[in-house]
C-alpha cells in the first residue's frame, strides 16, 4: 500500500521534471545554445516519477530519447544534468553526450540511447550481470510504442523470458511514434499482450495515473526478485510536444492534446491529494516554488560553467 509519503514524493518529482523541461522549451525558443534536438517527455511526467520511486537505488535504468524525466526521477543532480544538456565541462558525461545520450552511472542510470529499441537488449546484459552475480538488482528498461516493433524488442523479451531475468520492460505508449500513429504501425491495441507470446506476465497501466504506475512498478520488482521473470507494463500516456522541439505538430489534432491536457498527470495526483487532505494550497505553492528554484539554481550552475576544450575530446574514448 503507497503511503502519503510516497505520493507527495511523486508530485515533487513530477514537478521538478515539468519545470525543468519547461525551462528547455524556454531556452530552446529563445535560441540559447542547446545543441541538437530536444526531445522532452512532458506529459509523461507519471510514468517516469512512478517507475522510478518503485526502484531501489541499486536498481539500474536503460533510458531512451526522452530520458530528462527518467534521469532526474532516479536521482540524478538537475544542476549537472542542466550543464550536459548545453555541452558544459560540469555535466554528466562532461559536456560530450549533450541532450540524447546522458548517462549517469553514480545512480545507476547506465545508459541513455537515441537508437529506437536499441536499449531494450543492453537491459537485457545488465539484468543477466545481475543475475549471474546473484546481486538482488533490477534492470528497468524504458522504450516507446515505435520501439515495440523492432526487432530488438522481440528478440530482447524472448531471451529474457528463457533466463527469468530480473528486467521490467516499460513501454511509454504515447500513441504518437514520430509522427505516425499507433495504429499507423502496428495492429496490435495493447503492446502488453505480446508478453503472452513470450511466456511472460504484461499489463496495461494508466500512465498518467503516478500512483498506479508506482504500484505496478513494485509489484514487478517484487515478481522478478523471485526469480519470476521479466514482465512488460505498457504505460497507456500521451506526448504533449513534437518529436522534438523542432516540430510543429502538425499531424496531431489540437483537440486531441487538450483531451489528454485535461489529464495532466500532475494535475491528476495534485487534485486527488488536496481531495484526501494529505495537501493544502500553501504546501502545493512550496512544492511548486522550490521546484522553480531549483531549476533556476540548475540552468545558473550549467551557464556559469566551462565550456570543454577542444583537447578534451578524445579524453575518457576507450579502444582496444
Amino acid at each position: 500500500m503507497i503511503t502519503s509519503t510516497k505520493k507527495i514524493d511523486l508530485l515533487e518529482s513530477m514537478l521538478l521534471v515539468r519545470r525543468f523541461e519547461e525551462k528547455l522549451t524556454e531556452m530552446s525558443r529563445a535560441g540559447e545554445r542547446i545543441a541538437g534536438m530536444v526531445i522532452l517527455c512532458t506529459g509523461q511526467e507519471a510514468v517516469a516519477a512512478g517507475v522510478c520511486r518503485a526502484l531501489e537505488p541499486e536498481d539500474v535504468i536503460i533510458s531512451n530519447h526522452r530520458s530528462h524525466g527518467h534521469l532526474l526521477a532516479k536521482g540524478a543532480p538537475p544542476g549537472p544534468v542542466m550543464a550536459e544538456i548545453l555541452g558544459r565541462r560540469t555535466g554528466c558525461n562532461k559536456g560530450k553526450s549533450g541532450t540524447l545520450h546522458i548517462a549517469v552511472p553514480e545512480v545507476n542510470a547506465l545508459c541513455t540511447t537515441t537508437v529506437v529499441g536499441g536499449g531494450i537488449p543492453i537491459a537485457v546484459g545488465t539484468a543477466f550481470a545481475a543475475q549471474y552475480q546473484r546481486r538482488p538488482v533490477v534492470t528497468t528498461c524504458f522504450f516507446g510504442d515505435g520501439a515495440a516493433d523492432e526487432g530488438s524488442f522481440h528478440e530482447a523479451l524472448n531471451l529474457a523470458a528463457l533466463w527469468h531475468l530480473p528486467v521490467i520492460f516499460v513501454c511509454e505508449n504515447n500513441a504518437w511514434a514520430g509522427a505516425q500513429r499507433h495504429e499507423e504501425h502496428t495492429l496490435v491495441q495493447d503492446i502488453a499482450t505480446r508478453a503472452l507470446g513470450y511466456g511472460m506476465t504484461g499489463h496495461v497501466v494508466d500512465g498518467n495515473d503516478a500512483v498506479a504506475v508506482y504500484e505496478a512498478t513494485r509489484e514487478a520488482r517484487r515478481r522478478c526478485l523471485e526469480g519470476k521473470g521479466p514482465v512488460l507494463l505498457e504505460m497507456k500516456t500521451y506526448r504533449w510536444r513534437g518529436h522534438s522541439e523542432f516540430d510543429r505538430q502538425l499531424y496531431q489534432p489540437k483537440e486531441e492534446i487538450a483531451a489528454w491536457m485535461e489529464r495532466c498527470p500532475i494535475k491528476l495526483l495534485q487534485e486527488a491529494l488536496l481531495a484526501e487532505g494529505v495537501l493544502t494550497y500553501a504546501v502545493v505553492a512550496e512544492m511548486e516554488d522550490r521546484a522553480r528554484r531549483t531549476v533556476e539554481e540548475a540552468v545558473a550552475f550549467a551557464m556559469n560553467s566551462p565550456w570543454p576544450e577542444p583537447e578534451e575530446a578524445l579524453e575518457n574514448v576507450f579502444c582496444d
